[in-house]
């Protein structure tokens, strides 16, 4: 049987080493942490955004989305809803386990819009793209245009 005691309620948290350009708006709850995050940009609620993140300026990244270490966001992009960015592609067959030498970094370009529940592996995607809502992004994309699916592929140019 259960004991009853309160439970432990962690509060959001925006670390005193986020760097902030002007006129940025959080909306809470979020947990931000040694990133930084360019002018007239938003972060909207229920975001984690990791240590070493850099996302440009007029960028928009919606609620429940995950940023990891080692990803760099261009200038003039929207990132949706729930997208999800991986950084270990358990490249020794397993997860990394917290060993950083194991983690890949990601390059978003600028222009680049990306829906709603996407995954993100490592990779660079670059500048004009827009990726589907739900797309799973496994191969760097180095022709601008649309792409979605699993994996995600080219539709047609923009």
């Amino acid at each position: 049987m259960a004991t009853t005691r309160p439970p432990r309620i962690l509060e959001s948290t925006i670390r005193e080493d986020v760097v902030f350009g002007e006129n940025v708006t959080v909306v809470q709850p979020v947990n931000l942490y040694g990133c930084s995050i360019g002018d007239n940009s938003f972060v909207g609620p229920f975001c984690e955004i990791q240590s070493g993140v850099v996302i440009g300026y007029n960028c928009r990244v919606q609620s429940h989305s995950f940023i990891c270490s080692l990803v760099t966001i261009g200038d003039d992009c929207f990132i949706g809803h729930g997208v999800m960015f991986i950084n270990d592609v358990f490249s020794t067959g397993g997860p990394a386990g917290g060993d950083q030498s194991k983690w890949e970094k990601t390059i978003i370009g600028n222009h680049v819009s990306i829906g709603s529940n996407a995954t993100i592996l490592p990779v660079t995607i670059c500048d004009n793209t827009v990726i589907g809502a739900g797309a799973v992004v496994t191969k760097d994309i180095s022709v601008a245009g649309i792409y979605a699916g699993n994996p995600a592929r080219f539709i047609k140019k923009l």
